[in-house]
């Protein structure tokens, strides 16, 4: 009876005054935690995202499993154990070492959750804030330094252990409204050539038209990050290559790019089994596993995939080119958004927090962490549209750098648009983007061609729910 109601083993022993008072106590901590729970959405707990939250957390649990221990053995000695026989008092005792063990794991358990998200924040979120990002503003203000919009770039890596480098094929911008948590996924092709920097950037004076502008078939976007790094004396300091490709996108879309996330993409698929696999709507049959698709096939329909497949429906370019990539890798993104509900995190936080150790690396400082996850909390209720800049609208080999600037202004003004005037726009989720928007190019130059005929068609922002099938 101790272990569900402290102080009724001490009533039956006589004891009243103790009982009363561990029953007492008991009470009022359960109406605590009663108004505590009624008065606050359990729903969102992005409060216990802050590191002195957590540090109270794992206090206010060890405190707690450590009192409970302490009533259950009273509790045992105050029934006078030593009035059985030998027999009766091993038994007695391997009970109450059962239930010591039982009520405190829920205790242990609790801060072990929250210690390891602890560690992960630390080992993810760099605790000096990085000197070329948002200052940081004093406790109590706005976090986001009064922005209407906040822009993560958000990376996907192929590092390897037999590679060499960073590329970066995979690169989108999300850019998220503060106010609604409406968000446009930007997505920018591997080979978009020849990116101009902004003149701020140390790679304008060296790149004045544009990245290797002097090499028609080279030059390509996901190779701006590691020239950064293999350059420091052109950048000013090493591992500027997050900078540099920050530069470079954020001037290409006409937006600051505030923050970048990297993740590896072999450690993505150990993040996908974590959460125990996405849910994809796979429009036709993908091969993958090497070139030639050796490995298997990933058939058509609504199927469940693992981290290995996740990570090749993604990446896989059999019978396939760099767009169509393209709007595989942002559907995977999507699913991994809307799956990974508050409940499966919890469940397997664990191995969440332990595969987000191993392939992440970002530049958001640590005391962003709370209202970014108040901000992922918005974002998951709210409309998220996809753009990617990928023919015939836009072609990486002789890029309209006025035209995509419109286009990217145009789907951030479209996702604030309530959702009837964008039908009566005769737009899914946002207007098109026609090329009569757009100034004339000032370069002429023939178009590249993709290994295969693209189906993806950009020039207009749309729902990801109605691209994927989510």
């Amino acid at each position: 009876m101790s272990a569900i109601a402290p102080g009724a083993a001490h009533l039956r022993a006589g004891r009243r005054r103790t009982g009363l008072i561990l029953l007492s106590v008991y009470a009022v901590l359960l109406l605590a935690a009663l108004a505590y729970g009624l008065t606050r959405n359990l729903q969102n707990l992005t409060a216990f995202a802050g590191d002195g939250m957590m540090v109270t957390v794992v206090v206010v649990a060890s405190v707690l499993a450590l009192l409970w221990f302490a009533v259950l053995v009273t509790s045992y000695v105050a029934l006078g154990p030593n009035r059985l026989n030998q027999q009766g008092q091993v038994l007695t005792g391997i009970v109450v070492g059962v239930l010591c063990v039982a009520v405190m794991s829920p205790f242990a358990l609790t801060a072990n959750y929250v210690l390891t998200a602890r560690e992960a924040i630390k080992q993810i979120f760099p605790s000096v804030s990085d000197p070329e990002a948002p200052a940081p503003v004093k406790e109590g203000e706005d976090p986001w330094g009064g922005k209407d919009r906040v822009n993560f770039l958000l990376i996907g890596g192929d590092a390897a252990g037999n590679r060499t480098g960073v590329r970066t094929d995979s690169m989108n911008v999300a850019s998220i409204d503060l106010k609604t948590g409406n968000t446009v996924l930007f997505s920018l092709p591997r080979n978009l050539q020849h990116v101009r920097f902004p003149p701020t950037s140390p790679l304008h004076k060296q790149f004045p038209n544009g990245y290797m502008a002097e090499l028609p078939n080279g030059g390509l976007l996901n190779e701006v990050w590691q020239y950064a790094n293999d350059n420091p004396q052109l950048m000013g300091g090493k591992n500027k290559g997050p900078r540099a490709l920050m530069d470079a996108i954020g001037y290409t879309l006409n937006l600051k790019i505030d923050y970048y996330m990297l993740m590896n993409m072999y450690g993505f698929a150990d993040l996908v089994d974590a959460i125990g696999g996405l849910k994809i709507r796979v429009e036709q049959d993908v091969k993958w596993g090497g070139h030639f698709g050796t490995a298997g096939t990933i058939k058509a329909g609504y199927r469940k995939l693992t981290g290995e497949q996740a990570l090749w429906y993604g990446r896989s370019r059999v019978n396939s080119d760099d767009f169509s990539r393209m709007a595989r890798q942002r559907c995977v993104i999507g699913a991994f958004a809307q799956q990974a509900t508050p409940t499966v995190i919890l469940t397997n936080f664990t191995r969440i927090a332990g595969a987000a150790k191993r392939l992440a690396q970002t530049n958001i400082p640590q005391h962003l962490v709370q209202p970014l996850v108040e901000l992922a909390v918005k974002v998951k209720d709210a409309r998220i549209t996809s753009m990617q800049f990928v023919p015939p609208e836009f072609w990486p080999g002789s890029p309209d750098w006025a035209k995509i600037r419109v286009a990217s202004r145009k789907a951030i003004a479209d996702s604030n648009r309530p959702a009837r005037q964008a039908q009566t726009a005769n737009v899914s989720a946002s207007p098109s983007i026609t090329s009569s928007a757009s100034p004339t190019r000032t370069r002429p130059a023939t178009p590249t061609q993709t290994p295969t005929r693209n189906t993806q068609k950009g020039g207009s922002a749309k729902s990801l729910d109605e691209l994927c099938g989510l």
